[in-house]
């Protein structure tokens, strides 16, 4: 994933030479051909046609985010974290998203404080 945001930073520092002036340099990583900010349509519709040219099964920008997140807090990532790379105000809000995430996640906090705690309760 890095190699590949090399290349297309390095992409963007040739247009921005090429186009001179004419680039709106406002610092996005991914914009437009003249470096202005993509518009939520335009971004929507090329997310689109990559997945359908990828073979890729149908998928929202908001099912990839939630994917994201289920992940993330699959992983063991602390709700906190997962609440900052959403952008969601409280990790309340998360949570509370989430939830259903967590249920097995208590079953397994269950299990390895039980293994931890197993060799001092048979002294």
């Amino acid at each position: 994933m890095l190699e590949l945001l090399k290349r297309h930073e390095t992409e963007q520092k040739k247009t921005r030479l090429m186009m001179g002036p004419a680039f709106d340099d406002q610092g996005f990583i991914f914009c437009e051909a003249d470096g202005s900010v993509w518009h939520p349509d335009s971004l929507t519709q090329s997310f689109r046609r990559f997945v359908r040219e990828s073979g890729l099964r149908q998928i929202t920008f908001h099912e990839l985010r939630h994917s994201h997140a289920t992940q993330l807090l699959k992983e063991g990532i602390h709700p906190k974290i997962v609440s900052e790379r959403l952008g969601h105000a409280t990790v309340a809000i998360t949570m509370d998203t989430y939830s259903h995430v967590l249920e097995g996640m208590q079953e397994e906090t269950a299990d390895r404080l039980d293994k931890a705690y197993a060799p001092l309760l048979k002294k």
